[in-house]
């Protein structure tokens, strides 16, 4: 690819995935961090002063300030205001998962990109976890009978305005219908609420269109970070840890019961920076991004119903 000239980035809303979005494209040659946008004066100038950006304290001046392309990892329900302002000023955007609030408001996002013919990616990041794509090659011949995915950990610092399913589960919701290339059709969420406004736990368990059956196990009630994902075939069992992304393989079961294993190959690297480099690459390709607004729509409708809020 000839050399372009690197992509003017901005990044509304620098909490801790705004931070590492922030890092992480300050270090890409794709891109020429510019931006920071956060409310909190002293958290923007904070985080420009280290890459050597500018620092603005408005939607709207983040939204006037020249960018080719902005990472919108704000609270959930400013992503649709600021992501369609950005996008109807030329502006392609990557918003941080879920795509926005509401059906609606991710509908609205859709829209003003294809009106202004502009790159609208959602941050899925575990799509770009080396696990999860080691297991999707795993599967690629094979007839995945059923998913489980194991997403528990303590109570986070900082509780927001969402509740275990639109923090964590859309990660699985996501990893389900990216293994599988198929839409959830039913579901069945079991959902509790201990310590928190909104459930902090919840088991959920999906049919999909093709005749998959899977199951999410989500919580912050574990004192520890597991996350598990397994996936059996006709032909084999996979399981994968998607923080150490040690991913093994069991298979050749035997009427005795024995069985034979291997370890699966998963590259380091790290997810967030996948990720934006597949953003770059629809930016300068004009090719259908890794994880589309449509794909945003997707899990957050079936989040929504698992919340009964469809």
């Amino acid at each position: 690819m000839p050399n372009t000239p690197a992509l003017k980035i901005g990044v509304a809303g620098v909490g801790v995935m705004g931070r590492n979005h922030a890092r992480v494209a300050s270090e890409m040659r794709e891109f020429d961090l510019t931006t920071v946008f956060d409310p909190d004066a002293v958290t923007a100038e904070g985080v420009a002063a280290a890459y050597e950006a500018n620092a603005v304290t408005t939607a709207q001046a983040f939204v006037d300030a020249g960018l080719d392309a902005a990472i919108v990892a704000t609270p959930n329900r400013f992503h649709a205001e600021i992501g369609v302002a950005l996008l109807e000023k030329g502006v392609h955007v990557l918003v941080e998962k879920p795509i926005a609030a509401s059906v609606a408001d991710a509908q609205r996002m859709i829209d003003a990109a294809k009106a202004n013919d502009r790159v609208l990616m959602v941050g899925q990041v575990e799509r770009f976890n080396p696990a999860v794509e080691t297991v999707k090659r795993a599967v690629a011949d094979d007839e995945i009978i059923s998913i489980q995915i194991t997403r528990v950990g303590p109570f986070p610092p900082r509780m927001g305005e969402v509740g275990v399913v639109i923090d964590l589960a859309v990660h699985d919701i996501d990893i389900i219908r990216h293994l599988t290339g198929s839409e959830i059709v039913e579901v069945q969420p079991q959902l509790a609420r201990t310590r928190a406004d909104r459930e902090d736990t919840a088991l959920l368990q999906f049919r999909l269109d093709n005749g998959v059956i899977a199951h999410i196990t989500t919580n912050w009630v574990t004192p520890y970070k597991t996350r598990t994902l397994q996936v059996a075939t006709k032909t084999k069992f996979i399981v994968a840890d998607l923080i150490t992304r040690q991913v093994t393989e069991y298979f050749g079961q035997q009427p005795d019961g024995s069985y034979s294993t291997r370890m699966l190959n998963s590259w380091p690297a790290e997810p967030l920076r996948k990720e934006l480099e597949a953003f770059a690459h629809a930016i300068k390709t004009g090719e259908t991004p890794a994880v589309t607004g449509e794909d945003g729509l997707r899990n957050l409708e079936v989040a929504l119903r698992c919340l009964g809020e469809h």
